[in-house]
């Protein structure tokens, strides 16, 4: 993941040691449903294994109930059907957005080529012995040709997003001179400073943040599948950053990919000392397993750690923190219009909610 600065607030609750106050963002789920529902496409009869078409091609409830195993490999006790069939729903939305940012990426000639794929799975694979790995399928659900199958995807969307997004953002000389002026004091390290970024999940109602795709727990039960998901997302090697701003709940870092900018070590000393612990002993590009706080539930990311003193717009650890920060935002801002763009311009069936629709009005008669 790219490293940012971010000056916002949140900087300041970490630095207080407060590790465990977050707000969230909220989505109904009255909402959500008629957002699945798309006002063009065949009128057909749909197929009774298709659970959507993006531009009239399938996606498959086999598709859905695999990612729904890999995302959620056990049912929790006591979990109702309606849970279970709206995590069906937002894992569906998040199918027909990825299937409309690879026809966009076929369309533009960027599909993955095998050596694209290779590489990445080569990167996936280098932490584990061939045993580990295969065990790691095996608990996901996939094989080996499935995650190849991903990896494509995932690969073809990323090439998509460079040149039709952020190839196109321009932070200027002036732009880094601008933010370093305006924030100055942020770099002068009177003790040595963790560069972090985070995830966080909290189970609390609140409608004034949204992640790409505005996706909210709503309960504890909620939130504690939702970040093991996303872990799991993580250790299938997706981008931190991309998966922030996709998930997390935190308003003041998602928008940056979770980036929690420079922390003094101190900001931990009223942390419980095993949590202080475990931060300190992360190593840069090292990830924190699920973290269970009061409010709800993180990961971390150690970005970088630095040692104390002021740093000046010439060092260039600094111009580049700056840049990466500036770019990052702007990166969110467009990434969030183009899905919306894609979704208006594409013929969309989503014959999912509309059976759970009309599973509500058949009750009614």
């Amino acid at each position: 993941m790219a490293s940012h600065y971010n000056e916002d607030s949140s900087m300041t609750n970490f630095r207080r040691g407060n590790l465990a106050r977050w707000s969230v963002p909220g989505v109904a789920v009255t909402a959500l449903l008629f957002g699945f529902l798309a006002v063009t496409g065949c009128r057909n009869a749909a197929s009774p294994d298709v659970a959507a078409t993006v531009n009239g091609r399938p996606i498959y409830y086999a598709d859905v109930d695999k990612t729904y195993k890999t995302q959620f490999p056990g049912r929790a006790e006591g979990e109702s059907e309606d849970q279970v069939q709206l995590r069906r729903l937002e894992i569906l939305r998040s199918l027909i957005d990825n299937e409309l940012m690879l026809q966009r990426a076929e369309k533009s000639g960027l599909v993955a080529t095998d050596a694209d794929v290779d590489a990445r799975l080569n990167e996936l694979k280098a932490p584990h012995t061939k045993e580990e790995f295969d065990k790691q399928l095996k608990e996901w659900g996939l094989t080996l040709d499935e995650l190849k199958a991903r990896v494509r995807k995932d690969e073809s969307v990323k090439k998509l997003f460079n040149k039709d997004i952020t190839s196109k953002i321009n932070i200027t000389d002036a732009d880094v001179a601008s933010f370093y002026n305006a924030n100055r004091g942020s770099f002068n390290f009177p003790e040595p400073n963790l560069h972090m970024a985070q995830i966080v999940v909290t189970p609390q109602q609140d409608p004034n943040v949204h992640n790409l795709k505005n996706d909210k727990a709503k309960n504890d039960e909620e939130a504690n599948r939702k970040i093991q998901a996303i872990e799991a997302r993580l250790k299938q090697g997706e981008d931190f950053a991309m998966v922030a701003q996709n998930y997390s709940e935190d308003p003041q870092t998602t928008p940056n990919g979770g980036d929690l900018g420079f922390l003094g070590e101190s900001s931990l000393d009223k942390s419980p000392p095993e949590l202080k612990k475990l931060v300190l002993s992360l190593q840069p590009g090292q990830l924190s397993p699920v973290i269970h706080m009061a409010e709800g539930y993180r990961i971390l990311k150690m970005i970088s750690k630095e040692p104390a003193g002021q740093r000046d717009l010439s060092d260039p650890r600094v111009q580049q923190s700056i840049r990466e920060a500036l770019l990052s935002r702007k990166d969110q801002l467009l990434k969030t219009a183009y899905y919306e763009t894609a979704r208006n311009e594409a013929k969309v069936v989503n014959n999912m909610s509309k059976s759970v629709l009309a599973e509500v009005a058949k009750g009614e008669k």
